[in-house]
């Protein structure tokens, strides 16, 4: 059979799912009466509850005797670990970008890492029919980005359909008949060359790993495309690793395919499939499986090196072990090896305590992703305030910059720019209207400066604002950028909060608990009005006396607590605080809870 490899790629929340759903709808690779979930491929929960693709998946649909495999990439910068890997085993890309907003940072992202080998893109401009679309401009954005991103003259002559993934139709022309995919599925047929690796099927067999994954029933496994032969279970073959050393020899348990939304075993791998094997105990990712007699390793695709810094430690505040029941820190430290192992964007390094692990990756919403999936386990964790990684070069430190794409409306804009360019240290690169009493901003901002700038901006921008950003570049560092200007409110008493005392505290800034909620001395229960920490009693009760009168007891009404999500509570806290994460809660407290120490700590580091 005819096979076509084909990845689909493009930024945050412009349909490649949906899209995706579509193709497995009309290829027939559901029943008719088979009962399936909307955005099929978001297979992990957290890609469900979020509506964003984090793992790239593959499937495969039949067209005219064509087998087309799809892979579904993410969008998001912070998990580029999977996209750079995953376009290793495509011939071609369709790129699918949001016909109103044209193409974004993370548009960029994936696109110049397709572009860099050399494959040909498809630009399907999804979303045609919402009312502020503007197909023609997003057009010749995407050719003005391709330009930009150095690709050559047969990339940019590239072919471009009009489409709705939620409507199920793609044509190539506006005033098509708004049918069906099939213009797609022809077009893919076209425009993608077959695998050149089909050639090689006589061959020693050799596959590059993409991917790691692990069955409950038949253990690890690893995702590739076979560069060339054939191989089927029983086989015996090799690992090697990048550097050209064998890492081990084992025998091929099992051959997957991917047909439709499902694996299935086969009989055999050829060259240019791209398959599942299973049998190995060690190879990974970017290792090369391979026939006994191949000595040289295929090429991998470098990875980017991470651009943050958290340290996860073990939950030791007084209500340690009430929620989860993984606290000690050899379980913790298994848990983030396993990670490491499967997530080569992800760096662990052990403390010299034991008790604490740095854990380096690409940004706060891939750290808020690991964290979440470890706090569903049954983990309990304390986790730090993320920093930036910083490089030496001749000499020189070099810190990331990011590039911001900031969609705002017109009257918020100097307060965008004042706080970006001011205390932040960026650059305003661009500046243009985006239609619809709307301003597009670009500016250079380093990390360190945008880390926690998310609650500011949405405060700033009454909601209304769109931030975007991507790793830019390395560039000389800026000088120091002052973190948080509010203090916080601390309980200075172990105990259950009690309303009065709650109430009274309002007018020294805002809650982040409410009445009946257990503290302890140290944690962090509010935000101060001013610029300083202050220790204050949440459990504090009204003095009782025997006198009755009208306008002595009044009914405590308290203003509702601000709750932060996992990822704000990262942002907000201070280098002397942690964020404490159970199953159950997200609570903020000091690093040392005894107020002496605190002030020792203080002292020294002044």
């Amino acid at each position: 059979m005819d096979i076509r490899n084909i990845a689909i790629i493009a930024h945050v929340d412009h349909g490649k799912t949906t899209l995706v759903d579509q193709l497995l709808k009309q290829s027939g690779s559901f029943r008719e009466n088979q009962a399936v979930a909307e955005r099929v491929m978001d297979s992990n929960d957290i890609e469900r509850e979020r509506g964003i693709t984090i793992l790239a998946k593959a499937t495969s649909v039949e067209w005219k005797g064509t087998r087309i495999n799809i892979v579904d990439t993410p969008g998001h910068a912070d998990f580029g670990g999977e996209v750079e890997r995953i376009l290793s085993m495509v011939d071609g890309v369709c790129l699918l970008v949001d016909a109103a907003e044209g193409p974004m940072p993370q548009t960029k992202f994936v696109t110049s890492k397709a572009l860099a080998l050399g494959l040909r893109p498809i630009v399907v401009l999804n979303k045609v029919d919402k009312p502020a679309a503007d197909p023609d401009k997003a057009l010749d954005e995407v050719f003005d980005l391709f330009a930009n991103l150095g690709a050559s003259d047969e990339q940019l002559d590239f072919p471009h359909l009009y489409a709705s993934g939620i409507g199920g139709w793609a044509d190539e022309t506006l005033e098509g008949p708004r049918k069906d995919m099939s213009a797609l599925f022809d077009l893919v047929l076209r425009h993608v060359e077959a695998p050149k690796q089909i050639a090689r099927q006589d061959e020693p067999f050799q596959m590059l790993a993409t991917t790691l994954g692990a069955d409950p029933f038949i253990g690890r496994i690893l995702t590739g495309r076979v560069e060339a032969g054939r191989a089927k279970a029983g086989d015996t073959i090799k690992a090697l690793s990048r550097d050209g050393e064998r890492i081990e020899q084992f025998r091929i348990s099992k051959v997957l395919a991917f047909r439709g939304l499902n694996q299935q075993p086969i009989d055999e791998a050829v060259a240019g499939d791209i398959v599942t094997i299973a049998g190995m105990s060690k190879a990974t990712v970017a290792d090369t499986l391979c026939a006994p007699e191949v000595e040289t390793p295929l090429p991998a695709q470098p990875i980017d090196p991470p651009t943050i810094s958290v340290t996860f430690g073990i939950n030791d505040s007084p209500l340690a072990g009430r929620d989860g029941n993984k606290v000690q820190s050899r379980v913790i430290r298994e848990r983030l090896m396993k990670e490491a192992e499967t997530n080569v964007a992800i760096k662990v390094e052990d403390t010299p305590g034991g008790d604490a692990f740095v854990v380096s990756g690409r940004g706060e919403l891939q750290m808020g992703v690991l964290i979440e999936n470890m706090r569903r386990e049954g983990f309990e964790l304390s986790i730090s305030r993320p920093r930036v990684i910083f490089r030496d070069e001749d000499g020189v430190r070099l810190e990331p910059i990011e590039e911001a794409i900031i969609d705002v409306d017109d009257e918020y804009t100097g307060a965008v720019i004042d706080k970006l360019t001011g205390a932040r240290k960026g650059d305003l690169v661009e500046m243009k209207p985006a239609g619809h009493g709307k301003t597009r901003i670009v500016a250079h901002v380093p990390s360190r400066g945008l880390i926690g700038y998310q609650g500011e901006f949405m405060t700033d921008t009454r909601g209304n604002g769109v931030l975007n950003r991507i790793f830019h570049s390395w560039a000389p560092y800026k000088g120091p950028i002052q973190g948080r200007r509010q203090g916080v409110l601390i309980s200075m008493e172990d105990g259950v909060s009690v309303a009065y005392a709650l109430w009274n505290l309002e007018e020294r800034g805002k809650m982040f608990i409410g009445a009946q909620e257990q503290v302890y001395q140290g944690m962090i229960i509010g935000e101060h009005s001013r610029d300083n920490d202050l220790e204050v009693n949440p459990l504090k009760g009204k003095k009782l006396t025997n006198v009755r009168a009208s306008g002595t007891d009044e009914a405590v009404r308290l203003t509702p607590p601000v709750r932060m999500s996992l990822e704000e509570a990262i942002a907000y806290i201070d280098n002397d605080e942690l964020v404490e994460v159970t199953p159950k809660s997200i609570r903020l407290r000091k690093r040392h809870l005894d107020p002496h120490e605190r002030k020792r700590q203080s002292r020294a580091e002044g």
